[in-house]
């Protein structure tokens, strides 16, 4: 190895990367440790999701999700706007299983079968759970709750 590829690789190491020379011409660079905290990748999604890169969004929530449990309710919404309502519910559930005190996931996934028109005796137990939750955001559950009601009426 020449010495103008040592310095390289003593400058790079000094970075905090680990660098994989082939020949000295192309390096690879591999991080070690992801430089981003949960909350970051949780910030970083919600700036995605703000600017309609849902794919992105759900990326980022998805390297939160590996430490921050929230992140699964996040991911959820995403999907929720994508229409893509199976996967949507799948980590609504995902997100209640790992934090079960998660008022807004039970409201969400509550509010998926409404939007879908069914398991409405479940979206109902759903929403008066999150209420019991999460008094402070009673009127936001309860509206849930009022037109789940209504919809089983019909």
């Amino acid at each position: 190895m020449s010495q103008i590829c040592r310095f390289r690789l003593l400058l790079l190491f000094g970075l905090g990367l680990m660098i994989l020379l082939v020949g000295c011409s192309l390096p690879r660079v591999i991080l070690l440790k992801d430089p981003l905290t949960p909350e970051e990748h949780l910030n970083l999604g919600v700036a995605y999701e703000k600017a309609g890169e849902l794919g992105q969004a759900v990326a980022e929530y998805r390297l939160a999700a590996k430490r921050l449990p929230l992140a699964y309710l996040y991911i959820g919404n995403a999907y929720f706007q994508k229409n893509e309502w199976g996967e949507a519910e799948r980590f609504y559930k995902k997100a209640i299983e790992k934090d079960p005190k998660n008022a807004d996931a039970h409201n969400n996934l509550a509010w998926l079968y409404y939007r879908k028109r069914e398991n409405l005796d479940l979206a109902e137990s759903l929403a008066l759970k999150a209420i019991e939750l999460n008094p402070s955001k009673g009127n936001i559950y309860k509206d849930t709750l009022k037109r789940i009601r209504e919809m089983k009426k019909l």
